[in-house]
């Protein structure tokens, strides 16, 4: 079943050490158990994800972008899906910086209708 294929999402919470904000979107695409996505808006101006969807829903992923300082920064996160009494999907995200910056965080993204 492909849980994320199509879905929009976008940032409710982040720690500050982290660069996506609610004006961040995430357009994800799911084949089989591979999940990706693009992304961008606040400061980020573009960036890509790929990981594997587990049985229950968990994400696994690294992901890749460019601030509008110019910096490439990137990261690897674990994402656990949240069903929402709408029936939307909230994302809890576990992530950690893998460039010079190894500081971990914690972020929360919110399925868009």
């Amino acid at each position: 079943m492909a849980y994320y294929e199509g879905k929009t999402f976008v940032s409710v919470q982040n720690t500050a050490n982290g660069e996506v904000s609610s004006k961040t979107t995430f357009h994800y695409k799911q084949e089989g158990n591979i999940i990706s996505a693009t992304y961008g808006g606040g400061e980020i101006i573009k960036g890509t994800l790929i990981g594997i969807v587990s049985d229950d829903g968990i994400l696994r992923f690294r992901y890749n972008h460019v601030n509008k300082e110019g910096d490439i920064r990137g990261g690897e996160c674990v994402s656990t899906p949240e069903t929402l009494s709408d029936g939307r999907i909230r994302l809890h995200e576990k992530w950690k910086w893998t460039d010079a910056d190894q500081s971990e965080g914690e972020s929360v993204i919110e399925e868009v209708k």
